[in-house]
């Protein structure tokens, strides 16, 4: 709790991202002086050390069988490392001293969010893997109130999809443009290469009852309304009267955002809870139609070909509070859905095919690669570590 009230107070208090960024970049910088670089250390965290998944995930999993790292030792980094036993690596605490330490040894930095935490500290040998997690759809890095403090400068492969995120990235990280690899996202490759068989499959997995068809419900996460004391968010729906109209056709799976720490609800046969399952494609791949607010997670849909649903309960205040690279009402399908009864009624539409043209404009504007990020990123990555080693 106090880790999380210190996050809360460094995103959100300019005077002191400045003299945490500035003070403790040096004196970690003045310890690399030090520490020697292990050309065979690579040190992997997905979401700040809270999961074992996305893109890295993906990565290091690839880098195990792949004979040019066969020589390499992994190292990820989480919040609860006691709570994870991952073959091939080592885990240990991110934040605490030997996270630093192994970050100034390591020749090798990946990561969907941020290795430093907020400082700025590698060393010009130590190449950076930045995967991100998901395109802009509301404001990020820079673009948000009181953040300054994105500077990805020193990010030798930041990953896109798009020109859209390109434009962004560079104006809100300060990415250096030759960091781009527009090869789409590794924990999506997947989504590309996913079989008929493979979703019967998932479905049996999921116990889906056969013939009944999924709605996903996956909203964006929320800024702490206590201070960064808890990340906490009540679904805005009557999951009975939910339940009631669709409990004989449907399953509705519900998963919070990463950075969320609690969904308060209750779960049963009918809404089922689907946050703890890592692997994002598979639900995706046995999901029929996507509800979300302001999540990237429509870009996935948009891969998956699901139709997603914006239920915008709070959209007029989340614009004024976040903000957002477009205006969601022209872009979206179907728009900005204000209430649960607007939501329903859309469902049955869109899994029948309404607004499919809409949906496929939006995949060709927002996805134009992806298939073979891994393939791509370990090739440029061996070339970089070669190139350094000469």
């Amino acid at each position: 709790m106090l880790k999380q009230r210190l996050e809360y107070i460094l995103k959100h208090n300019r005077i002191v991202q400045f003299l945490y960024k500035k003070g403790l970049s040096l004196f970690v910088r003045f310890i690399g002086l030090w520490v020697r670089t292990d050309e065979k250390l690579v040190l992997l965290n997905s979401f700040g050390g809270r999961k074992y998944n996305d893109s890295p995930k993906v990565l290091f999993e690839t880098m195990k069988t792949d004979p040019r790292f066969q020589e390499y030792r992994f190292v990820w980094a989480f919040e609860h490392p006691e709570q994870f036993r991952i073959p091939g690596a080592e885990c240990i605490k991110i934040d605490s001293p030997k996270y630093i330490i192994t970050a100034l040894k390591a020749k090798v930095w990946i990561t969907c969010v941020n290795i430093e935490r907020g400082l700025h500290y590698k060393k010009r040998n130590t190449i950076y893997v930045n995967t991100w997690h998901g395109a802009g759809t509301k404001l990020i890095g820079n673009a948000c109130s009181k953040r300054k403090d994105y500077i990805f400068t020193d990010v030798n492969i930041m990953l896109i999809q798009s020109e859209f995120e390109r434009d962004i990235f560079l104006r809100d990280f300060d990415c250096c443009p030759s960091a781009f690899m527009k090869v789409g996202f590794p924990r999506n490759d997947e989504l590309f290469h996913m079989t008929e068989d493979m979703k019967k499959e998932l479905k049996k997995q999921f116990q889906i009852p056969e013939g009944r068809k999924v709605i996903l419900y996956a909203p964006t996460w929320r800024d702490s309304k206590d201070g960064g004391i808890s990340y906490e968010f009540a679904p805005p729906m009557d999951v009975e009267k939910w339940k009631e109209r669709f409990s004989n056709g449907y399953v509705m799976l519900f998963r919070m955002h990463a950075f969320t720490t609690r969904f308060a609800m209750h779960y049963d046969d009918f809404a089922r809870d689907a946050s703890g399952y890592d692997n994002l494609n598979h639900i995706l791949a046995i999901s029929d139609v996507v509800i979300t607010d302001y999540s990237t997670i429509v870009y996935d849909s948009a891969i998956a070909g699901k139709p997603f649903i914006c239920f915008g309960f709070d959209y007029e205040r989340y614009r004024k509070e976040r903000g957002f690279y477009y205006d969601l009402n022209e872009v979206y399908p179907g728009g900005v859905l204000k209430t649960e009864e607007e939501v329903m009624d859309r469902i049955d539409k869109v899994i029948a095919g309404m607004d499919q043209e809409k949906y496929q404009e939006f995949r060709n504007k927002y996805i134009e690669a992806g298939g073979h990020a891994t393939e791509a990123v370990l090739d440029k990555l061996y070339k970089l570590i070669k190139r350094e080693n000469k």
